[in-house]
């Protein structure tokens, strides 16, 4: 019998992950957090998707108590690649953003950060708004960090190739439905000639979109900025930065 593929986004987020992106490290998640914090974020904090935490650690260096919740087993066991990370022990846990095993009203802020929503189609992305409107409390904030639609159209690379500590990326991109989801066929090589192929594929979300969404829980979207700096959002802006607050 064989045994039914792993989604995509279990196979994207094992441990290779961590060399493909390294330059995601600790130092420019304090640069982020700083923004974070700065947009209200506090409290009992929520680190949605955090990955093998550096955001957790950046905000608990901050005096937030934060907590992290992630899918992949291998980013949540690699806390030990940042310094300090020992510090998160007991505050990250595996779980799927469909379904939290948080109370209702739980924390005080909420962030979830780059590009980690769009997975799951229509309905299990409305089943993440949910989740996150069912453990946010009256009055608690929330930050998404989502593409930049217009960018992405405007600017998508059909094809790359990365060649790093002897590892290959291969990646073919293409926007489908219209161009309301972005596709990544990768292959990717490690150092010991091991081949893996996904595919990701990703929802685009317009601002209007996500702000109906938000609304339709009770979630009114404050405003929107085009990168961690705080620069205009705009059709060349890097990221979608959505800044909210239950009601």
């Amino acid at each position: 019998m064989t045994l039914p593929e792993k989604p995509w986004y279990e196979t994207a987020f094992e441990s290779e992950y961590l060399e493909v992106y390294a330059h995601r490290d600790l130092e420019s998640a304090r640069r982020e957090v700083d923004w974070l914090v700065g947009q209200g974020v506090g409290g009992c904090t929520l680190d949605l998707c955090c990955g093998f935490g550096r955001h957790s650690l950046a905000l608990l260096e901050r005096g937030v108590a934060v907590f992290g919740l992630d899918l992949s087993q291998d980013l949540l066991a690699s806390t030990d690649r940042l310094e300090g990370g020992e510090r998160l022990g007991g505050r990250l846990v595996r779980g799927d953003v469909r379904f939290l095993p948080f109370a209702d009203e739980q924390f005080d802020s909420l962030v979830n950060l780059f590009s980690s929503f769009g997975y799951f189609g229509l309905e299990g992305d409305e089943r993440v708004l949910d989740e996150i409107a069912r453990v946010l409390r009256p009055g608690g904030r929330l930050v998404m960090d989502l593409m930049n639609p217009d960018r992405i159209r405007d600017h998508l690379k059909p094809y790359s190739q990365t060649e790093r500590d002897g590892m290959l990326l291969e990646e073919h991109r293409r926007l489908v439905d219209g161009g309301q989801r972005v596709t990544k066929q990768v292959r990717l090589v490690d150092r010991s000639g091991l081949e893996k192929r996904w595919v990701e594929d990703v929802r685009l979300y317009e601002t209007a979109h996500i702000e109906a969404l938000l609304a339709a829980r009770r979630i009114a979207i404050e405003r929107v900025v085009g990168d961690f700096g705080g620069a205009p959002f705009g059709r060349e802006a890097t990221r979608q930065l959505v800044v909210a607050r239950s009601r």
